[in-house]
């Protein structure tokens, strides 16, 4: 069966790729084509768009690539007509996704949506459109299925992916996390406008500790020279390509961007703040916008604030060196992040095996 993927980051370029060896044990004919990554494509798809073109967030950033937007959604309908797909199965992005899945499902084709848009955060009205455009709906978050109920629609909660990745991860790489370490880690993002925001107040708070290594995770898609000349003066601070769980594996602490990061740091059991700060006039609108009570998916899914947030302005050095000290050198605050993780840990591991639920429902959606 002919299957068309669409991922717009590289967390959905990620899932996709194991949604994509899960499809192939399931159906070893399957022909698969996809907007992804290169992780997507190692994994045996026929890349058409790298998400690496596509990286805006932010409205404003948003509207002032409209037209490149539009341009790539253009591209898209065309090229899934001329490909002619069993299923269409859409990777979190919802701002591209949704589109596409309606215009899917008008064309006639099956629509698969793995990893909800956050329509819990913000305009949750979007509901109605995605209940009419999408055949199936998988969610990974717990919270997210019950959501889903008040609204009368029926999805799937298959667990989160990222439980069955890092403890793989884990487990094969168990030198990677020693007894004793003076590392942190700088997870700044994936997405140039981000790190550019983020990365130099993560570089300043360096400075307050010149006894500790500070190792950035520096994102695939972005050049190497992007980040030398940020952090060419820093002396305690390394860079590292995608090495991103192995610089966790062996941190102490981390400063990490708000996105699925936030996760992944607290599911390797390593403390972390969670940083944010985006142009004035997309944090004004998103702050009128946003219901949730905090931007971290730790502490959404925990219902508590169990890792700690600064936010636009308080995203400051002063505040970074504040929280990161107590990272360090406070203990017991060290212990009760760790223990809000193991409880982070159970809930999402109860799903079992989200790749292997989520590829089982879209090989049988394309074969009905």
């Amino acid at each position: 069966m002919k299957y068309y993927l669409i991922s717009g980051e590289a967390s959905g370029d990620l899932h996709g790729s194991k949604l994509i060896r899960e499809i192939r044990k399931l159906d070893p004919q399957a022909h698969i084509r996809c907007w992804g990554g290169d992780l997507m494509e190692e994994a045996g798809a026929e890349l058409v768009s790298h998400y690496k073109e596509r990286a805006y967030m932010g409205f404003l950033e948003v509207f002032l690539n409209l037209r490149k937007i539009l341009g790539f959604m253009k591209h898209c309908k065309k090229d899934l007509l001329d490909y002619n797909p069993d299923v269409v199965v859409c990777i979190d992005y919802p701002g591209f996704n949704i589109p596409i899945a309606k215009f899917a499902k008008e064309k006639g084709y099956k629509t698969v949506y793995y990893i909800s848009p956050q329509v819990w955060a913000w305009k949750e009205k979007r509901v109605h459109t995605i209940r009419k455009v999408v055949d199936k709906m998988l969610v990974i978050l717990p919270f997210e299925q019950e959501f889903y109920q008040k609204w009368d629609y029926p999805v799937e909660y298959v667990g989160h992916p990222l439980v069955q990745i890092i403890d793989e991860f884990k487990s094969s790489n168990p030198t990677l996390h020693p007894p004793q370490t003076t590392t942190i880690a700088l997870l700044p993002g994936s997405r140039m406008q981000e790190i550019r925001k983020k990365l130099p107040i993560m570089l300043e708070t360096t400075t307050f500790f010149p006894e500790w290594k500070f190792i950035v995770a520096q994102a695939p898609s972005i050049d190497k020279d992007f980040y030398q000349e940020l952090i060419r003066n820093f002396p305690n601070v390394e860079l590292l390509q995608g090495k991103t769980y192995a610089i966790l594996m062996r941190s102490h602490a981390a400063l990490v961007t708000s996105g699925t990061a936030t996760l992944e740091t607290a599911l390797f059991h390593i403390p972390e703040v969670v940083c944010y700060k985006g142009s004035t006039i997309s944090y004004e609108i998103a702050k009128r916008l946003i219901k949730v009570p905090y931007i971290s998916l730790v502490n959404l899914i925990l219902d508590k604030p169990a890792v700690k947030e600064l936010i636009q302005n308080d995203l400051t050095p002063a505040n970074l060196r504040i929280e990161l000290d107590k990272l360090i050198n406070n203990p017991s605050h060290r212990a009760k992040i760790m223990k809000d993780y193991d409880a982070l840990w159970d809930i999402l591991s109860k799903g079992g095996s989200a790749s292997a639920k989520a590829a089982l429902r879209v090989v049988e959606t394309a074969g009905t």
